[in-house]
């Protein structure tokens, strides 16, 4: 396999997956110290007339310890794979991945590379008022927008594995967003033009009508 370039962080993902890891840990944080607390008080008062905390039965507190222990593995699967996106540029294609799909994209697939705001792409005011609330970090951002030919894959299928904010209008692209964008944007568009170069045929060597007849003659 060949060895690729730098990996660019995609931080669209590490700051969507970080909002809801914290959250869902707390939660699951918050269900096991209920359970413990109620069940230590219980204990705790031998006299059940003593306790002043409401009894817990015992199946309603191992379900909410299976949801608690559950919430704290998938938060904690969440803060890992936030790292598992990235761009990253291969010999004659570049990769991007996500935690559900992994794309690989020809250079000769590029028709070009521009860069822009996250507001320019995504207009605040035509944002719904929970997307303007995730996105409101990364709207300051320059997004690198790679315009492509053709997409390698239906728009529908990686509309169910990638986040929407990869697209901001109907025609092939995606909307890259990394800390080192102008490398990020150069290295492609450098791409883009020596794949098109490795594209053009090269000229057959014709055999001219004065070489055509020096030959006859020495043949002669």
């Amino acid at each position: 396999m060949a060895r690729g370039g730098r990996k660019f962080p995609l931080l669209l993902y590490r700051h969507l997956l970080g909002r809801w890891w914290t959250p869902i840990f707390t939660l699951g944080l918050v269900l096991i110290l209920y359970v413990g607390a109620l069940w230590g008080a219980e204990w705790y008062y031998i006299d059940p007339a003593k306790n002043i905390f409401p009894t817990l039965p015992e199946v309603d507190g191992i379900v909410l310890i299976a949801i608690g222990a559950v919430s704290i593995v998938f938060s904690l699967f969440l803060l890992t794979i936030r790292n598992f996106a990235y761009v990253q540029l291969f010999g004659d294609h570049f990769r991007i991945i996500t935690p559900f799909l992994r794309l690989n994209i020809s250079y000769k697939r590029i028709n070009r590379v521009t860069s822009s705001e996250m507001s320019a792409l995504f207009p605040p005011n035509k944002l719904s008022s929970w997307q303007r609330e995730m996105l409101r970090p990364l709207l300051s951002r320059t997004a690198n927008v790679v315009h492509l030919t053709k997409y390698p894959l239906s728009r529908f299928w990686m509309g169910l594995f990638v986040s929407p904010f990869f697209f901001c209008d109907k025609t092939p692209h995606f909307v890259l967003i990394v800390d080192d964008w102008m490398r990020l944007g150069t290295e492609l568009d450098s791409a883009r033009v020596s794949g098109r170069t490795e594209q053009k045929p090269k000229a057959k060597p014709k055999l001219t009508p004065g070489l055509l007849d020096d030959l006859n003659k020495h043949l002669k």
